[in-house]
Protein backbone atom coordinates (compact mmCIF):
# COMPACT_ATOMS: atom_id res chain seq x y z
CA UNK A 1 0.00 0.00 0.00
CA UNK A 2 1.73 3.14 -0.60
CA UNK A 3 1.99 6.03 1.51
CA UNK A 4 -1.06 8.11 0.93
CA UNK A 5 -1.58 12.09 0.95
CA UNK A 6 2.16 13.30 0.22
CA UNK A 7 2.05 12.88 -3.38
CA UNK A 8 0.74 16.87 -3.35
CA UNK A 9 2.78 20.18 -2.25
CA UNK A 10 -0.22 20.91 -0.32
CA UNK A 11 -0.01 18.00 2.44
CA UNK A 12 3.83 18.34 2.34
CA UNK A 13 3.79 22.03 3.33
CA UNK A 14 0.59 21.36 5.33
CA UNK A 15 2.72 18.67 7.61
CA UNK A 16 5.81 21.40 7.87
CA UNK A 17 3.68 23.82 8.81
CA UNK A 18 1.49 22.08 11.10
CA UNK A 19 4.47 20.75 13.37
CA UNK A 20 6.34 23.54 12.84
CA UNK A 21 3.85 25.51 14.31
CA UNK A 22 3.13 23.03 17.50
CA UNK A 23 6.76 22.90 18.19
CA UNK A 24 7.26 26.81 17.82
CA UNK A 25 5.05 27.67 20.03
CA UNK A 26 5.82 24.73 22.79
CA UNK A 27 9.27 25.88 22.81
CA UNK A 28 8.35 29.76 22.59
CA UNK A 29 6.43 29.07 25.93
CA UNK A 30 9.33 27.82 27.38
CA UNK A 31 11.71 30.76 25.85
CA UNK A 32 9.73 33.71 27.27
CA UNK A 33 9.10 32.68 31.17
CA UNK A 34 12.73 31.74 31.08
CA UNK A 35 13.16 35.26 29.76
CA UNK A 36 10.98 36.82 32.23
CA UNK A 37 12.73 34.47 35.01
CA UNK A 38 16.07 36.23 33.85
CA UNK A 39 17.98 32.87 32.62
CA UNK A 40 20.33 33.07 30.19
CA UNK A 41 18.89 30.90 26.95
CA UNK A 42 22.08 30.05 25.00
CA UNK A 43 19.94 28.56 21.80
CA UNK A 44 16.12 28.29 20.65
CA UNK A 45 16.04 25.45 18.18
CA UNK A 46 13.20 24.05 15.86
CA UNK A 47 14.30 20.39 15.14
CA UNK A 48 16.96 18.46 16.16
CA UNK A 49 20.55 17.18 14.75
CA UNK A 50 22.74 18.73 12.75
CA UNK A 51 22.48 23.05 12.42
CA UNK A 52 21.40 24.14 8.84
CA UNK A 53 20.92 27.47 9.52
CA UNK A 54 21.32 29.99 12.68
CA UNK A 55 21.12 33.51 13.48
CA UNK A 56 22.54 35.25 16.63
CA UNK A 57 20.22 37.78 18.02
CA UNK A 58 21.45 39.49 21.49
CA UNK A 59 21.98 36.34 23.62
CA UNK A 60 20.51 34.25 21.80
CA UNK A 61 21.11 32.24 19.01
CA UNK A 62 18.17 30.76 16.97
CA UNK A 63 18.91 27.74 14.91
CA UNK A 64 16.71 25.57 12.60
CA UNK A 65 18.30 22.16 12.71
CA UNK A 66 17.72 19.01 10.31
CA UNK A 67 15.74 16.08 11.85
CA UNK A 68 11.91 17.93 11.97
CA UNK A 69 11.30 16.59 15.27
CA UNK A 70 11.03 18.56 18.51
CA UNK A 71 13.04 21.39 19.70
CA UNK A 72 14.96 22.92 22.15
CA UNK A 73 15.80 25.76 24.53
CA UNK A 74 18.97 25.49 25.70
CA UNK A 75 19.44 27.18 29.53
CA UNK A 76 22.32 28.53 30.76
CA UNK A 77 22.51 26.08 33.75
CA UNK A 78 20.44 22.99 33.05
CA UNK A 79 23.47 21.21 31.54
CA UNK A 80 27.30 21.55 33.13
CA UNK A 81 28.58 25.01 32.72
CA UNK A 82 31.41 26.01 30.95
CA UNK A 83 34.51 23.91 32.10
CA UNK A 84 36.51 24.41 29.34
CA UNK A 85 38.89 27.07 31.78
CA UNK A 86 41.59 25.22 34.27
CA UNK A 87 44.05 26.42 36.25
CA UNK A 88 47.68 27.07 34.75
CA UNK A 89 46.03 27.72 31.30
CA UNK A 90 47.60 30.75 29.27
CA UNK A 91 44.96 32.92 27.94
CA UNK A 92 44.39 36.66 27.12
CA UNK A 93 42.04 39.13 28.40
CA UNK A 94 40.25 42.36 26.98
CA UNK A 95 38.79 44.56 29.07
CA UNK A 96 36.42 47.74 29.13
CA UNK A 97 36.98 51.22 29.89
CA UNK A 98 36.32 50.64 33.66
CA UNK A 99 38.64 47.75 33.70
CA UNK A 100 36.48 44.88 33.42
CA UNK A 101 37.14 41.95 31.59
CA UNK A 102 34.72 41.33 28.62
CA UNK A 103 36.72 38.42 26.52
CA UNK A 104 38.74 35.96 27.82
CA UNK A 105 41.03 34.45 25.01
CA UNK A 106 42.27 31.16 24.94
CA UNK A 107 43.88 30.94 21.72
CA UNK A 108 47.64 31.83 21.68
CA UNK A 109 46.95 33.03 18.53
CA UNK A 110 44.70 36.07 19.79
CA UNK A 111 45.94 38.80 22.17
CA UNK A 112 43.91 41.21 24.42
CA UNK A 113 45.34 43.75 26.52
CA UNK A 114 46.73 41.19 29.39
CA UNK A 115 48.31 37.99 28.56
CA UNK A 116 48.63 35.84 31.53
CA UNK A 117 48.57 32.09 33.03
CA UNK A 118 45.24 31.51 35.02
CA UNK A 119 45.80 31.03 38.93
CA UNK A 120 42.33 31.12 39.75
CA UNK A 121 38.69 31.75 38.33
CA UNK A 122 35.09 32.37 39.78
CA UNK A 123 32.58 32.99 36.81
CA UNK A 124 29.61 32.00 38.61
CA UNK A 125 29.73 33.89 42.23
CA UNK A 126 32.08 36.43 42.38
CA UNK A 127 33.32 37.29 39.11
CA UNK A 128 36.75 37.51 38.75
CA UNK A 129 39.97 36.38 37.38
CA UNK A 130 43.19 35.88 39.19
CA UNK A 131 45.97 35.81 36.58
CA UNK A 132 50.23 34.94 36.90
CA UNK A 133 50.99 38.44 35.40
CA UNK A 134 55.01 38.26 34.25
CA UNK A 135 55.28 36.69 37.71
CA UNK A 136 53.04 38.57 39.95
CA UNK A 137 49.12 37.95 40.43
CA UNK A 138 46.70 40.21 39.52
CA UNK A 139 42.94 39.95 40.07
CA UNK A 140 40.35 41.50 37.49
CA UNK A 141 36.41 41.94 37.38
CA UNK A 142 34.88 39.99 35.18
CA UNK A 143 31.17 41.65 33.23
CA UNK A 144 28.84 39.60 33.84
CA UNK A 145 28.25 39.29 30.06
CA UNK A 146 31.77 38.55 29.35
CA UNK A 147 32.78 35.78 26.22
CA UNK A 148 35.03 33.01 26.05
CA UNK A 149 36.88 32.84 22.61
CA UNK A 150 38.09 29.82 21.63
CA UNK A 151 38.72 28.45 17.93
CA UNK A 152 36.68 31.48 16.64
CA UNK A 153 33.83 30.67 18.86
CA UNK A 154 32.65 32.92 21.74
CA UNK A 155 30.26 31.69 24.15
CA UNK A 156 28.59 34.23 27.31
CA UNK A 157 29.68 33.02 30.89
CA UNK A 158 26.80 32.95 32.86
CA UNK A 159 26.88 34.27 36.11
CA UNK A 160 24.74 31.49 38.79
CA UNK A 161 22.26 34.50 38.90
CA UNK A 162 21.52 33.96 35.27
CA UNK A 163 21.51 30.12 35.27
CA UNK A 164 17.95 27.64 35.54
CA UNK A 165 19.52 26.24 38.48
CA UNK A 166 20.15 29.23 40.32
CA UNK A 167 16.22 30.30 39.79
CA UNK A 168 13.44 30.25 42.94
CA UNK A 169 11.46 26.57 42.16
CA UNK A 170 9.07 28.57 40.76
CA UNK A 171 10.39 30.36 38.78
CA UNK A 172 12.20 26.81 37.22
CA UNK A 173 8.41 25.32 37.68
CA UNK A 174 7.06 28.44 35.15
CA UNK A 175 9.36 27.92 33.00
CA UNK A 176 8.82 24.53 32.37
CA UNK A 177 5.36 24.50 32.36
CA UNK A 178 4.81 27.13 30.07
CA UNK A 179 5.92 24.59 27.10
CA UNK A 180 2.98 22.66 27.60
CA UNK A 181 0.74 25.55 28.94
CA UNK A 182 1.49 27.07 25.64
CA UNK A 183 0.02 23.80 23.62
CA UNK A 184 -3.03 24.64 25.47
CA UNK A 185 -3.47 28.13 24.50
CA UNK A 186 -3.06 27.29 21.26
CA UNK A 187 -5.17 24.80 20.84
CA UNK A 188 -7.98 27.02 22.37
CA UNK A 189 -6.58 29.86 19.94
CA UNK A 190 -7.38 27.39 17.03
CA UNK A 191 -10.59 26.46 17.79
CA UNK A 192 -11.49 30.25 18.19
CA UNK A 193 -10.13 30.90 14.56
CA UNK A 194 -12.02 27.75 13.56
CA UNK A 195 -14.93 29.75 15.48
CA UNK A 196 -15.00 32.84 14.36
CA UNK A 197 -14.27 31.57 10.35
CA UNK A 198 -17.29 29.07 10.17
CA UNK A 199 -18.92 30.02 13.44
CA UNK A 200 -20.48 27.79 15.97
CA UNK A 201 -22.90 25.77 16.73
CA UNK A 202 -26.13 28.26 17.96
CA UNK A 203 -28.22 26.92 20.72
CA UNK A 204 -30.52 29.43 20.26
CA UNK A 205 -34.49 27.38 19.37
CA UNK A 206 -34.04 28.91 15.54
CA UNK A 207 -33.56 26.23 12.58
CA UNK A 208 -30.54 26.23 10.61
CA UNK A 209 -30.31 24.31 6.90
CA UNK A 210 -33.35 22.16 5.94
CA UNK A 211 -32.41 19.28 4.05
CA UNK A 212 -34.35 18.44 0.57
CA UNK A 213 -36.60 15.84 1.04
CA UNK A 214 -35.83 15.59 5.18
CA UNK A 215 -39.29 15.63 7.40
CA UNK A 216 -39.08 19.06 7.94
CA UNK A 217 -38.76 20.05 4.65
CA UNK A 218 -41.62 17.74 3.58
CA UNK A 219 -43.71 19.37 6.58
CA UNK A 220 -42.78 23.31 4.84
CA UNK A 221 -40.21 24.26 7.94
CA UNK A 222 -37.88 26.48 6.57
CA UNK A 223 -34.63 28.02 7.50
CA UNK A 224 -34.84 30.54 9.78
CA UNK A 225 -38.03 29.44 11.64
CA UNK A 226 -38.07 30.32 15.38
CA UNK A 227 -39.47 26.96 17.51
CA UNK A 228 -41.82 28.19 20.04
CA UNK A 229 -43.30 24.87 21.05
CA UNK A 230 -43.54 21.21 20.29
CA UNK A 231 -46.67 18.92 21.22
CA UNK A 232 -47.75 22.55 22.89
CA UNK A 233 -44.67 22.27 25.21
CA UNK A 234 -42.74 25.60 25.46
CA UNK A 235 -38.59 25.17 24.26
CA UNK A 236 -36.14 27.81 24.47
CA UNK A 237 -33.01 26.17 23.32
CA UNK A 238 -31.86 23.90 20.87
CA UNK A 239 -30.95 21.16 23.40
CA UNK A 240 -34.81 21.29 23.89
CA UNK A 241 -35.79 20.60 20.51
CA UNK A 242 -32.79 18.02 19.94
CA UNK A 243 -34.21 15.91 23.33
CA UNK A 244 -37.88 16.17 22.12
CA UNK A 245 -37.27 15.07 18.85
CA UNK A 246 -35.24 12.05 19.69
CA UNK A 247 -37.52 10.89 21.84
CA UNK A 248 -40.30 10.81 19.20
CA UNK A 249 -39.46 8.37 16.40
CA UNK A 250 -42.25 7.46 13.90
CA UNK A 251 -44.38 9.83 15.50
CA UNK A 252 -45.90 13.04 14.54
CA UNK A 253 -45.23 16.10 16.42
CA UNK A 254 -46.99 19.77 16.04
CA UNK A 255 -44.16 22.16 16.04
CA UNK A 256 -45.35 25.95 16.73
CA UNK A 257 -43.41 28.32 14.85
CA UNK A 258 -42.61 32.11 14.76
CA UNK A 259 -41.15 33.21 10.80
CA UNK A 260 -41.30 37.06 9.71
CA UNK A 261 -43.04 38.04 12.77
CA UNK A 262 -46.17 35.29 12.19
CA UNK A 263 -46.62 32.46 14.40
CA UNK A 264 -48.18 28.95 12.40
CA UNK A 265 -48.26 25.81 13.47
CA UNK A 266 -46.94 22.57 11.64
CA UNK A 267 -47.18 18.78 11.62
CA UNK A 268 -44.22 16.92 11.14
CA UNK A 269 -43.76 13.27 10.96
CA UNK A 270 -40.11 12.11 12.62
CA UNK A 271 -37.65 10.17 11.46
CA UNK A 272 -36.68 7.03 12.91
CA UNK A 273 -32.98 6.57 12.89
CA UNK A 274 -32.40 3.41 14.89
CA UNK A 275 -34.93 4.77 17.51
CA UNK A 276 -33.27 8.17 17.32
CA UNK A 277 -36.40 10.96 16.21
CA UNK A 278 -34.69 13.17 13.57
CA UNK A 279 -36.32 16.30 11.70
CA UNK A 280 -33.39 16.39 8.95
CA UNK A 281 -32.27 20.00 10.18
CA UNK A 282 -28.62 21.71 11.20
CA UNK A 283 -28.16 24.42 14.50
CA UNK A 284 -28.11 27.86 13.00
CA UNK A 285 -24.47 28.72 13.64
CA UNK A 286 -23.45 32.37 15.53
CA UNK A 287 -20.17 34.68 15.00
CA UNK A 288 -20.62 36.39 18.47
CA UNK A 289 -17.50 36.96 20.07
CA UNK A 290 -18.49 35.55 23.25
CA UNK A 291 -19.98 32.26 21.70
CA UNK A 292 -17.18 31.46 20.06
CA UNK A 293 -14.53 32.26 22.91
CA UNK A 294 -16.94 29.54 24.58
CA UNK A 295 -16.54 27.00 21.82
CA UNK A 296 -12.64 27.89 22.33
CA UNK A 297 -12.46 26.77 25.94
CA UNK A 298 -15.16 23.90 25.67
CA UNK A 299 -13.38 22.27 22.85
CA UNK A 300 -10.20 22.11 24.18
CA UNK A 301 -11.44 21.01 27.80
CA UNK A 302 -13.85 18.10 25.45
CA UNK A 303 -10.47 17.12 24.14
CA UNK A 304 -8.48 17.06 27.09
CA UNK A 305 -10.86 15.36 29.23
CA UNK A 306 -11.19 12.66 25.84
CA UNK A 307 -7.07 12.26 25.58
CA UNK A 308 -6.89 11.64 28.81
CA UNK A 309 -9.70 9.13 28.83
CA UNK A 310 -7.58 7.33 26.39
CA UNK A 311 -4.40 7.52 28.62
CA UNK A 312 -5.57 5.87 31.16
CA UNK A 313 -7.09 3.02 28.94
CA UNK A 314 -3.20 2.64 27.68
CA UNK A 315 -1.88 2.65 31.48
CA UNK A 316 -5.38 -0.01 32.65
CA UNK A 317 -4.03 -2.48 29.73
CA UNK A 318 -7.97 -1.51 27.89
CA UNK A 319 -5.58 -0.32 24.56
CA UNK A 320 -1.71 -1.18 23.79
CA UNK A 321 0.86 -0.08 22.37
CA UNK A 322 -0.42 -1.88 18.88
CA UNK A 323 -3.00 0.75 18.78
CA UNK A 324 -0.92 3.68 18.78
CA UNK A 325 0.47 5.85 16.43
CA UNK A 326 3.91 7.64 16.07
CA UNK A 327 5.29 10.15 13.89
CA UNK A 328 4.41 8.25 10.72
CA UNK A 329 0.80 7.64 11.43
CA UNK A 330 0.27 11.33 12.56
CA UNK A 331 2.09 12.26 9.40
CA UNK A 332 -0.34 10.33 7.33
CA UNK A 333 -3.06 11.59 9.16
CA UNK A 334 -2.02 14.92 9.10
CA UNK A 335 -2.11 14.57 5.32
CA UNK A 336 -5.44 13.16 5.23
CA UNK A 337 -7.06 15.94 7.19
CA UNK A 338 -5.47 18.87 4.99
CA UNK A 339 -6.93 17.59 1.64
CA UNK A 340 -10.41 17.66 3.77
CA UNK A 341 -9.62 21.70 3.81
CA UNK A 342 -8.92 24.12 6.20
CA UNK A 343 -11.55 24.04 9.05
CA UNK A 344 -10.76 20.40 9.19
CA UNK A 345 -6.95 20.86 9.72
CA UNK A 346 -7.04 23.48 11.96
CA UNK A 347 -9.01 21.64 14.29
CA UNK A 348 -6.74 18.28 14.21
CA UNK A 349 -3.92 20.89 14.73
CA UNK A 350 -5.81 21.85 17.78
CA UNK A 351 -6.22 18.51 18.86
CA UNK A 352 -2.15 17.21 17.91
CA UNK A 353 -1.30 20.76 20.39
CA UNK A 354 -3.31 19.42 23.23
CA UNK A 355 -2.26 16.02 22.90
CA UNK A 356 1.29 17.15 22.84
CA UNK A 357 0.90 19.56 25.92
CA UNK A 358 -0.52 16.44 27.99
CA UNK A 359 2.32 14.11 26.56
CA UNK A 360 4.86 16.37 28.06
CA UNK A 361 3.24 16.72 31.16
CA UNK A 362 3.24 12.80 31.99
CA UNK A 363 5.85 12.47 34.83
CA UNK A 364 8.44 10.49 32.66
CA UNK A 365 12.23 11.14 32.75
CA UNK A 366 12.97 13.13 29.86
CA UNK A 367 9.64 15.22 29.44
CA UNK A 368 8.70 18.36 30.81
CA UNK A 369 6.40 15.99 33.42
CA UNK A 370 9.58 14.36 34.60
CA UNK A 371 11.64 17.48 35.70
CA UNK A 372 8.31 19.20 36.96
CA UNK A 373 8.25 15.97 39.32
CA UNK A 374 11.92 16.66 40.06
CA UNK A 375 11.30 20.05 41.01
CA UNK A 376 8.40 19.17 43.56
CA UNK A 377 10.60 16.97 44.99
CA UNK A 378 13.02 19.63 45.87
CA UNK A 379 10.43 21.19 46.51
CA UNK A 380 8.83 19.08 49.45
CA UNK A 381 12.27 17.98 50.78
CA UNK A 382 14.16 21.87 50.74
CA UNK A 383 16.90 20.88 48.51
CA UNK A 384 17.19 19.68 45.05
CA UNK A 385 18.19 16.61 43.84
CA UNK A 386 21.63 15.27 43.17
CA UNK A 387 22.30 16.62 39.63
CA UNK A 388 24.46 13.24 38.49
CA UNK A 389 21.63 11.30 39.71
CA UNK A 390 19.23 13.06 37.68
CA UNK A 391 20.88 13.85 34.41
CA UNK A 392 20.93 9.64 34.77
CA UNK A 393 17.51 8.97 35.31
CA UNK A 394 16.80 11.66 32.16
CA UNK A 395 19.27 10.10 30.18
CA UNK A 396 17.36 6.26 30.56
CA UNK A 397 13.92 8.09 30.25
CA UNK A 398 14.93 9.42 26.95
CA UNK A 399 16.41 6.09 25.51
CA UNK A 400 12.77 4.84 26.98
CA UNK A 401 11.03 6.96 24.70
CA UNK A 402 13.39 6.37 21.89
CA UNK A 403 12.39 3.06 22.01
CA UNK A 404 9.17 3.54 22.19
CA UNK A 405 8.66 5.37 19.05
CA UNK A 406 10.66 3.25 17.33
CA UNK A 407 8.00 0.48 18.33
CA UNK A 408 5.20 2.90 17.17
CA UNK A 409 6.69 4.08 14.07
CA UNK A 410 7.26 -0.15 13.54
CA UNK A 411 3.55 0.05 13.69
CA UNK A 412 2.90 2.83 11.54
CA UNK A 413 4.81 1.12 8.69
CA UNK A 414 3.14 -2.67 9.49
CA UNK A 415 -0.16 -0.57 8.93
CA UNK A 416 0.77 1.49 6.18
CA UNK A 417 2.37 -1.50 3.61
CA UNK A 418 1.15 -4.52 4.94
CA UNK A 419 -2.66 -4.20 5.11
Amino acid sequence: MPFPNLDSIESILAIIIVFGVLVFVHELGHFLLAKRAGILCREFALGMGPKIFSIKRGETEYTLRLLPIGGMVRMAGEDPELDILKPHMEVSVERDAVGKVTRILLDKTDSGSVNGTIVRYDLEHQLTLTLNVDGEEQTFSVHPQAHLVKDGQEVQIAPYNRQFRGKTVSERFLAIFAGPAANFLLAFVLFVAIGLSYGVPSNVPYLGEVRPGGPAAQAGLMQGDRVIAIQGQPVSTWKEIVQIVSQSPDKELLFDIERNGQRKSVKVRIYNDNNVGKIMVTQTLTYAPGEVLKYGAVSTYEFTAMILKSLGMLFTGAVGLNDLSGPVGIFKMTGEFAQQGLAVLLKWAAVLSINLGLFNLLPLPALDGGRLAFLLVEALRGRPVDPHKEGMVHFLGFAFLMLLILVVTWNDLQRLFLQ
